[in-house]
């Protein structure tokens, strides 16, 4: 919170000046009025327009205070915010991951989101209030000016009224950080939900669907409903607390009046002041629920900037020109491949296959073993040099937001690479087939196209990238059988001369592989070609042909 509002320090102050001027200027205008009252009386016309001209003037002065100050305050708010929201997008994107883990995907949006403008906020919290209190401390000064008594009941009454505003909002605090926590967590699902909406359809799910949901939505409304409860609670305790203060002033002024001590006049701009101070001490009252509210905000973005670092250590580059060559070895499992070698891997246990693709794009590091490049072990190099050379895609893939060539190329890959990929992959069919070609606009991650389409462009976006080391896992489970067989026709050509590791059970890709490693109770138990094993081995065909 301290490092997204220090950047924007000159805002806050530049504002929070203008404010207090504006609140200054708020403050005189009852005491000029009870001035200009006496003035009146006692003096002459041009005595009374001198002072209606000084009224005029702080008026202007004011109302031009207001203006730049709110925009001031507004402008750091969103900065801070904005700021923050970069910080923490890095953080779930970092090379090195880890900010990601235990968190739903739709949690991590509450908190770059509503969290991060929560944070933000406590930059109009501080502006305002700082000006609330230069408002209670000039008004004291007023009140002194007219009476020693009222202006002492104010400067020795507001400190304990301070220290107990801020004490009613400790409860808030905690009950705030509690409803976000749940609230993020119902919008996770929810997103959950949403991007697996086919898949619920297609299991006829819905109503467990909906029952978790509500499940967790209720949690979060009920959590919702007892913080909205007690800020209710808060600024009616505030407020009320701030009536009785004001009370008291006003019927001390009322006493002095009534004996002589202060004139009319005096009297006049004495409850107008405290009139006024109702204004700065409800202020109090919503500042300190956006600073309890904004503190909660704050720990649980900590949290996610804070977040230890999925994979640890790596500040080598990869040996350029990359060779390609893969030397896994993980408890019992041992599986070499020599550059440009085009390898199937087949695993009975479908968490084994995920694991080595995790291990290949380093998204986890072996507790039990090494994995090398080029003789160079994955945990000695830098993660994002490493995916550079080493591109390992996992089965579930997403499309993002954009036309078909910018989904493909990521605006990286120039356009013959881009348009060699999508005839390798058969996704040249598909842009054919959409209105605008490649130029056709794929919007909420593509979800309009079918699952064939949608995997045979994310394997045209893995062909694209051209890297020296390209490893698949299941690419074509969602394709039939004929485009299957014209991709893995052309995927050896287009790979030709780099490496590349297809774990998969297509006897269609693997037919085109050099060898194909077996993999059954986490070790390699075969090494032969697809038709060998085919042939030869009876698991192997049970796994692959089945």
């Amino acid at each position: 919170m301290r490092d997204a509002l220090k950047k924007q320090r000159r805002l806050i102050v530049f504002g929070s000046v203008l404010a207090c001027g504006h609140q200054a200027g708020e403050a005189a205008v009852p005491f000029l009025i009870g001035v200009i009252i006496d003035r009146a009386v006692d003096g002459g016309i041009g005595d009374l327009a001198f002072w209606l001209g000084v009224l005029g003037a702080i008026y202007v002065g004011l109302s031009y205070s207001f203006r730049y100050g709110a925009r001031a305050a507004e402008r750091a708010a969103e900065q801070a915010a904005h700021d923050l929201r970069l910080r923490v997008t890095r953080g779930v994107l970092h090379d090195r991951g880890g900010a990601e883990s235990g968190r739903l995907p739709g949690a991590l949006v509450a908190v770059a989101t509503s969290d991060t403008a929560r944070v933000g906020g406590i930059a109009v919290a501080i502006t305002y209030g700082s000006a609330a209190v230069v408002a209670v401390g000039f008004t004291a000064v007023l009140l002194l000016s007219i009476s020693i008594p009222l202006g002492l009941l104010v400067l020795l009454g507001l400190p304990p009224l301070m220290w107990l505003t801020r004490l009613i909002g400790k409860p808030l605090e905690e009950r705030s950080e509690t409803e976000q926590e749940h609230g993020a967590h119902a919008s996770g699902i929810a997103a959950d939900l949403v991007s697996g909406l086919r898949v619920v359809k297609g299991l006829r799910a819905e109503e467990a669907a909906v029952a978790r949901y509500r499940q967790r939505s209720r949690v979060a409304l009920t959590a919702t409903v007892r913080a909205a409860r007690m800020q209710a609670a808060y600024q009616g305790l505030v407020l009320t607390i701030s009536g009785l203060f004001l009370a008291v002033i006003a019927v001390a002024g009322g006493i002095l009046a009534v004996r002589g001590n202060i004139t009319v006049g005096q009297l006049i701009s004495s409850i107008g002041l405290a009139q006024f101070l109702v204004g700065p001490l409800s202020t109090f009252g919503w500042v300190g629920a956006d600073l309890a509210q904004g503190r909660a905000s704050a720990k649980r973005v900590a949290a996610v900037l804070s977040a230890p670092e999925a994979v640890r250590g790596g500040e080598q580059a990869p040996v350029t020109p990359v060779r390609g060559e893969i030397d896994l070895r993980v408890r019992d499992l041992a599986l070499k491949v020599a550059p440009g070698e085009l390898v199937g891997v087949v695993a009975t246990d479908p968490a084994e296959a995920a694991e080595l693709i995790r291990l290949l794009n380093r998204s986890a590091d072996p507790a039990d073993g090494a994995v090398s490049l080029d003789g160079v072990t994955l945990t000695s190099l830098r993660p994002d040099e490493l995916r550079a050379a080493v591109l390992a895609v996992e089965h579930h893939t997403d499309l993002f937001d954009g036309s078909v060539r910018s989904a493909v190329s990521l605006d990286r890959a120039d356009p013959a690479t881009v348009e060699a990929a999508m005839v390798a992959a058969d996704a040249d069919e598909v842009a054919r087939n959409l209105p605008e070609g490649l130029d056709a606009v794929l919007g909420d991650g593509a979800r309009t196209l079918s699952g064939g389409q949608r995997q045979r462009l994310a394997l045209a976006r893995a062909l694209a990238a051209d890297a020296p080391v390209l490893a698949l896992h299941d690419p074509t489970t969602a394709v039939d059988a004929v485009t299957e067989a014209r991709i893995a026709a052309r995927l050896r050509e287009v790979r030709a001369g780099r490496t590349t590791i297809l774990i998969t059970t297509s006897p269609a890709l693997l037919a085109i592989t050099d060898r194909v490693l077996f993999v059954h109770g986490g070790a390699v138990r075969a090494d032969a070609t697809h038709a060998e094993l085919a042939a030869d081995d009876e698991s192997y065909r049970e796994t692959v042909l089945a």
